[in-house]
């Protein structure tokens, strides 16, 4: 097997699949963020959650809001369902893993906040769960998908923005949401503070 070929062809794909995330998402991407901002100048909160790497996402976009991005500002509301190990067990335990993060926006979510919602096959049960129940207390959708959007897709309602990077493979899918996420925080800051370097 030729290593370095291998290697390449995985640097090539993913300039393939961010392109064409460029191409169709930039506009959608505005929208997602238009809507973040709408929210927290609200004094609302942004709910995230994702499984495994998409939890990683989930916990990153957090973390950045709660944090900073690239400039100083101040804290922004950010949580991510995907951290307290008590929760996440108890819930798994006592009710299933579909509810893991369901009981969480029921419990946590107020009307005009913002679940952002990751899945890159669109189909995880507890992430089409708790979009259910952000759907029942008028929490806005931001879903990041991929492989056409799957049933989380087909759930999008008005007023949800669905951020599908136009990828089959999950590699590259995690790799452009994870782009998408810098936008979304790089968006956040430009229309909050004004900052336009």
């Amino acid at each position: 097997m030729d290593l370095i070929a291998h290697i390449d062809f995985q640097f090539e794909e993913n300039a393939q699949a961010i392109a064409e995330t460029r191409r169709q998402l930039a506009e959608t991407l505005a929208a997602a963020v238009q809507t973040m901002v709408e929210c927290l100048l609200d004094n609302g909160r942004i709910l995230a959650c994702g499984n495994g790497g998409s939890a990683a996402d989930a916990q990153h976009f957090a973390a950045e809001l709660v944090g900073r991005f690239e400039v100083e500002r101040q804290e922004l509301a950010a949580i991510a369902l995907t951290t307290d190990t008590s929760i996440l067990t108890a819930v798994a335990n006592d009710y299933g893993y579909e509810a893991v993060f369901a009981r969480q926006v029921r419990a946590l979510g107020q009307p005009g906040d913002v679940l952002l919602a990751i899945s890159t096959s669109g189909h995880s049960p507890n992430i089409i769960r708790a979009i259910e129940v952000a759907h029942e207390y008028d929490l806005r959708v931001i879903a990041l998908t991929g492989k056409g959007g799957g049933e989380i897709g087909r759930m999008m309602r008005e007023g949800d923005v669905h951020l599908c990077v136009p990828a089959q493979r999950t590699a590259r899918i995690q790799e452009a949401h994870l782009l998408c996420i810098h936008c979304l925080c790089d968006g956040i800051d430009r229309l909050l503070l004004g900052v336009e370097e």
